[in-house]
């Protein structure tokens, strides 16, 4: 059973092994909040995952080292898992699904950890790391539905409580539920007044689905860049745990997901992956009553695979109103170009592409389309220059085509 002898045994266990992490004022993020940062991004391995893998590893008898460990991931757990092994002289294989970044892979790798790659995703994963467990004889290191890892997790709310005594509210990332299910439990046990609300993306929600129907569910596909919590089928450990000590379950989408990594890059220079930033994208777009409390942001994790980072910051940048695109249609004549460029200019945008293409069929015969892409500052900026172009007499045809 989880306890919270359990959770401060852990809070021992680790003492030695992994890093009490900061936490950061963000006042920008909410400006009707007091909002912090738990940056277990920079946790080593790049997140919270550590902490229950490691602590679960130590509990482990010699007979069960001995046997090696086996585990399955998105990517993140299989760092951990790999580093407590190494750490523990314990030979580790790692099920992560073939689609993980491949940073995380490589780390993994890197750790120490034999990698199978499994087709299809975490879940797909999972089956397999049970059924090479069944065959080899390996013990399992699950990634969140067991109490042992659960307690490891729930070292984050120890350090919370600590750090800020007077908290009066935390959103946590949910995948499978155990960070939420730790954290939840060491925090509600010692002040039942402060509110734990999880997050999850909106391609992936699992648990949302099944706290809201009261019964486990599992989801036949899940999609999402937050890769870190895509998870089909909650645990049953979890699910129990939720239910009891969560206050709430809400749901990102990834636009919501990508303007909060931006926001978390420009703003306090901190990089998160997908999963790490869904709680500051609750807060962000007041996903949770939060307004006038104190509240931390937990962000699980940091492993961004770079290959798509830029593609998140264009979303983030067209989701926050720091970019946008519009065509315009004009009279093919002399100065037109000229017009809406002085127009864009004196309000302050930048244009960064810009196509012109004479109009189709059906068009005015010397009609033709401006096709432009502009660095703007928010909507308010948007609506300014789009104004002031109708004004001019220009015809704004669509929005960020």
């Amino acid at each position: 059973m989880l306890t919270l002898d359990k959770i401060y045994h852990a809070k021992y266990i680790l003492k030695s092994v992994i890093r009490e992490t900061d936490v950061i004022h963000a006042p920008k993020i909410n400006p009707e909040s007091e909002i912090f940062l738990k940056t277990e991004n920079l946790q080593i391995t790049g997140s919270f995952k550590v902490r229950g893998a490691y602590y679960k590893m130590s509990q482990l008898s010699d007979e069960e080292k001995a046997r090696g460990v086996i585990a399955c991931s998105a990517g993140n757990h299989a760092q951990g898992v790999a580093l407590a092994a190494a750490k523990n002289g314990i030979r580790s294989i790692i099920c992560l699904p073939d689609g993980a970044p491949i940073s995380k892979v490589e780390a993994t790798k890197n750790y120490g950890a034999e990698v199978c790659l499994v087709k299809g995703v975490y879940d797909d994963a999972y089956a397999e790391a049970l059924r090479q467990k069944d065959e080899y004889g390996y013990t399992f290191i699950h990634p969140f539905d067991d109490e042992n890892v659960i307690a490891g997790q729930g070292t984050i709310g120890l350090e919370l409580l600590e750090q800020i005594p007077d908290l009066e509210a935390v959103i946590v990332p949910i995948g499978g539920g155990g960070l939420i299910s730790g954290v939840a439990y060491a925090i509600k046990s010692l002040n039942p007044n402060i509110k734990v609300y999880g997050v999850q993306a909106a391609g992936a929600p699992s648990m949302f689905n099944s706290i809201r129907d009261n019964h486990i569910e599992k989801l036949e596909s899940v999609s999402t860049i937050a890769d870190g919590i895509a998870v089909k089928e909650p645990g049953e450990n979890t699910f129990r745990i939720i239910s009891e000590y969560v206050d709430d379950i809400v749901t990102v989408s990834d636009d919501e997901i990508s303007a909060a990594i931006l926001a978390l890059m420009e703003q306090q220079k901190l990089v998160t992956e997908g999963a790490g930033a869904v709680s500051v994208a609750a807060a962000m777009f007041n996903k949770v009553p939060i307004k006038g409390r104190k509240t931390v942001c937990l962000l699980s994790g940091g492993n961004i695979d770079v290959t798509i980072l830029s593609r998140v910051i264009k979303r983030g940048l067209l989701m926050s109103g720091r970019s946008y695109s519009m065509m315009i249609e004009l009279i093919d004549k002399p100065g037109q170009l000229m017009d809406v460029s002085r127009i864009i200019a004196e309000l302050g945008g930048n244009v960064t592409s810009i196509h012109h293409e004479r109009a189709n069929e059906g068009s005015a015969v010397n009609g033709c389309y401006l096709r432009i892409v502009l660095e703007t500052r928010n909507y308010e900026h948007i609506d300014a220059i789009k104004k002031a172009l109708a004004e001019a007499g220009f015809k704004v045809l669509n929005y960020n085509a």
